[in-house]
């Protein structure tokens, strides 16, 4: 008799575990509280997968033997407890893919930087010519592309919602960038259990694994694993590992010694990026004049200190992936010239003073954009003399315009999520390009 697998989400994730699942012949079905979109429901119907929409219909999902949960349902959702009360197991998308790859796997997880991070060791990979699926976090599901086929290496950003519900996922390389203080709404207000959720990266990898850390950052000090152990450093030099040493990266690994002075991504917190990626690389045995030729050539995402328009010898800059307040410190350092910010949105639990030496420094005016504004207001009132607020993303534009002169950056890095007044940081960032067009 056929097993029955239920999943929970019909995103791009849930869809995915679905197909893979129907590819490998359980009986399929999907449920999802909200609403399928129209493409998503066209793929489930090409699969004659089963599903629901608008509800939960628990006497179905509790037939399953086993679920597969999307990431974006918390762990002790009501829903989840039930299930989990019967002893059912529940298990992320990552996990199940996990089941059907024989690929070599590199795994990336960090608060800030890993969507980066994981679309350049792709880039380094696949111009080394090797056969990469690139996937995870970033909009790609793991799962459905390996219902297609398999590949020689597969690039994962994970979230620590993906990581929550691993069981046997094992990456031969896992790279930790940083952790910072970011949807503690998920984790009771509580940074040692997000800590935990990113660490499970690590926590199946053995001796023959190796994980790549940031050894600037205090909190990978406690971190226990199996694998062996590589530090990547701003201030710190290693015989094995990767630094900064006179304004050159130095990769020391493999008994080789590489030097990097040409990084097409700028910025403090794009050097780690670059280092996790290229000692990653020189693992994979990708050649050294391969990576240094993709670090020089990587295009950076888009809503990620995306350059858009001088507009009147002002410049616009598109930082709307920044959701967390370490992404914002990041890109107000990367900022040599004056800074109007527009910031804001749907706080995650956000200590926004952590920023407000980096405002004193830089910042001329803050344009709060956002539902509710008390907190920013109130970290910023003592050390930026203009705090005025918006209500749609053009009123926000047009009021940067006004408060920069010819030199000025306005730069959007909301430093919080943005379901508020947006469908997500992607429309978010898109808004704001069009309103600096029509300036």
């Amino acid at each position: 008799m056929k097993k029955t697998i239920v999943v929970l989400g019909g995103g791009i994730s849930g869809v995915g575990a679905a197909v893979l699942a129907d590819n490998k012949g359980f009986t399929v079905f999907l449920s999802d509280n909200g609403i399928i979109s129209d493409e998503n429901k066209s793929i489930l119907k090409q699969n004659n997968i089963k599903y629901e929409e608008r509800k939960h219909t628990l006497d179905l999902i509790l037939k399953a033997d086993e679920i597969i949960k999307s990431p974006g349902i918390p762990c002790q959702s009501a829903l989840i407890l039930e299930i989990k009360s019967k002893g059912i197991p529940v298990i992320s998308e990552i996990e199940f893919a996990f089941r059907y790859t024989t690929a070599k796997i590199a795994a990336i997880t960090g608060s800030n930087g890993k969507t980066t991070t994981t679309l350049l060791l792709g880039h380094i990979l696949t111009n080394s010519g090797y056969d990469v699926l690139v996937a995870g976090n970033m909009g790609i599901s793991f799962a459905y592309e390996i219902a297609k086929r398999d590949y020689d290496f597969i690039i994962l950003e994970l979230s620590s919602f993906q990581l929550d519900n691993i069981i046997k996922f094992r990456s031969s390389i896992a790279i930790l960038l940083n952790i910072t203080a970011d949807h503690l709404d998920r984790y009771d207000n509580q940074l040692d259990k997000y800590i935990s959720s990113k660490f499970r990266i690590t926590k199946n990898q053995t001796e023959e694994d190796i994980l790549i850390y940031n050894s600037d950052d205090n909190i990978f000090r406690a971190l226990q694993t199996k694998a062996k152990k590589i530090p990547m450093s701003l201030v710190h030099e290693y015989k094995e590992g990767a630094f900064l040493k006179k304004n050159k990266l130095i990769i020391n690994l493999k008994n080789t010694t590489m030097t990097i002075q040409d990084l097409a991504l700028q910025g403090r917190h794009n050097i780690f990026n670059s280092m996790a990626a290229a000692m990653a690389a020189r693992v994979f045995e990708v050649k050294d004049s391969v990576i240094r030729q993709s670090l020089i050539d990587f295009e950076n995402i888009e809503h990620r200190l995306e350059y858009v328009l001088k507009v009147h010898g002002i410049d616009f800059i598109n930082d709307s992936k920044a959701t967390n307040v370490n992404a914002s410190w990041y890109a107000l350092e990367s900022m040599n010239k004056d800074v109007v910010w527009i910031a804001g949105g749907v706080d995650k639990g956000n200590d926004y003073h952590q920023l407000v030496e980096m405002a004193k420094e830089k910042v001329k005016a803050i344009i709060c954009l956002g539902q509710n504004n008390e907190k920013i207001i109130g970290a910023f009132k003592s050390v930026v003399d203009t705090i005025v607020q918006a209500s749609s993303m053009q009123e926000a534009v047009n009021l940067s315009y006004d408060l920069a002169n010819n030199g000025d950056a306005v730069l959007l890095s909301p430093a919080c999520a943005s379901f508020d007044l947006f469908a997500n940081y992607e429309d978010r960032g898109t808004q704001f390009k069009k309103s600096v067009r029509k300036l």
